[in-house]
């Protein structure tokens, strides 16, 4: 749970009125106990105002880290207090999974699945020095 404790960590900055960070893996054809694809919904007043997309473009930036390294999909649901209430708190189901692995380049250059303990292990070292 070392993503998903990441994710719900650095999107405190955003003092959510409500946030649910699900690690959907199991979902999707990769190995048991994966971190790799995941759905956040977060309810906070950082949003008034903003596009989705600048909503969405605030969480990317938060995340940057995690997307770079280790996330394959995020379904990302930002909304404010107001939106909540309209939606009964209940946000859309994520999109079927159409594939596996992300494949990315790790610290040598080399191209190398999202799952690669290299990958992981590099966020890890980011993540320990915040």
């Amino acid at each position: 749970m070392i993503i998903q404790n990441s994710i719900e960590n650095k999107l405190q900055t955003l003092r959510p009125q409500f946030l649910v960070v699900a690690n959907e893996s199991h979902k999707h054809n990769v190995p048991k106990g994966s971190e790799c694809h995941f759905k956040v919904t977060i309810v906070s007043d950082e949003f008034n105002g903003k596009t989705p997309l600048a909503r969405h473009r605030i969480v990317n930036n938060i995340l940057a880290d995690e997307l770079a390294y280790s996330i394959h999909a995020l379904a990302l649901h930002a909304m404010t207090l107001e939106e909540w209430f309209e939606k009964s708190g209940m946000p859309h189901d994520s999109p079927p999974c159409l594939g596996g692995a992300q494949y990315l380049k790790n610290s040598s250059g080399k191209v190398t699945s999202s799952l690669d303990a290299e990958a992981n292990q590099l966020l890890a070292a980011r993540i320990a020095r915040i």
